[in-house]
């Protein structure tokens, strides 16, 4: 609704409704893209605004080639409420990931540096059963080609300064910012520190051998995918799990809900 008002003046959800409803009309039928989808949802100036660009710059690609479902995931919302989701919790662990690894960790063997593709034949001696979260093309050898995905380029910063956003992220939704967003790290834990460290996000087109973020979720890596899958269907003793081995995207609280079926 704070959106709503800055762009319209509108102060209820009756006038937002009423703004959008008009604008929504231009799509007719189910949407075939990100961009329908967008406007059907939002309409046409919300969706330019605060959509379009950001999109364009995180996926390097037109919105009207993405599929709909990548921004169904974002709720739409008529109140005052200014957060991301609708979550009871939101943020991190307290103190971090990586105090909560080390207590999931404690007591298991962990072998650093082991790249488990080459090795295992070996490693595999070691389970009944293995839980397998790197690339699936990868784990079959890359024998009906490559998936693609986004990668991410960081830039670090420490400032000589309390603050500098006084918030945890802010998105930058135009072209005109060369990065997709900027985290601030210390509003995670509530930091008091004298100064503060900022991360700017560059989205970046993958290329094998840089990290993999997101998967490109297009009709050709979607067939390419499902062979892939058809073959991991097929083991057994192997579970595929996590963003880049189901190649789909997830957020962290989904992923962790996953985790927890599989055991199940």
């Amino acid at each position: 609704m704070n959106t709503f008002y800055e762009l319209w003046g509108t102060k209820t959800p009756a006038e937002a409704k009423a703004k959008i409803e008009a604008q929504r009309k231009e799509i007719k039928g189910e949407p075939q893209n990100l961009e329908e989808q967008a406007i059907s949802s939002v309409g046409r100036e919300v969706y330019e605004k605060l959509i379009k660009c950001y999109t364009e710059k995180q996926w390097g690609r037109d919105c009207k080639d993405l599929p709909p479902f990548l921004i169904k995931r974002l709720p739409v919302r008529y109140c005052y409420n200014n957060n991301y989701f609708n979550d009871c919790y939101q943020g991190i662990p307290i103190g971090g990931y990586n105090r909560l690894i080390e207590k999931l960790l404690d007591g298991v063997d962990v072998r650093l540096n082991t790249n488990y593709l080459e090795h295992r034949d070996e490693l595999n001696t070691m389970a009944s059963k293995i839980a397998y979260t790197g690339p699936i093309d990868e784990y079959f050898d890359f024998k009906y080609g490559p998936l693609e995905y986004r990668s991410l380029r960081f830039e670090e910063e420490i400032l000589d300064q309390e603050s500098f956003q006084g918030n945890i992220v802010v998105n930058y939704t135009d072209h005109d910012h060369p990065y997709t967003r900027i985290v601030e790290h210390k509003y995670f834990e509530f930091g008091t520190q004298p100064k503060t460290v900022i991360t700017k996000e560059y989205s970046q087109e993958w290329k094998l051998g840089m990290e993999p973020y997101y998967p490109v979720n297009d009709a050709k890596n979607g067939e390419r995918y499902n062979r892939y899958k058809a073959e991991a269907d097929q083991l057994k003793n192997v579970l595929f799990c996590g963003r880049l081995a189901e190649y789909k995207y997830y957020d962290m609280h989904q992923i962790v809900e996953k985790a927890l079926k599989m055991t199940i």
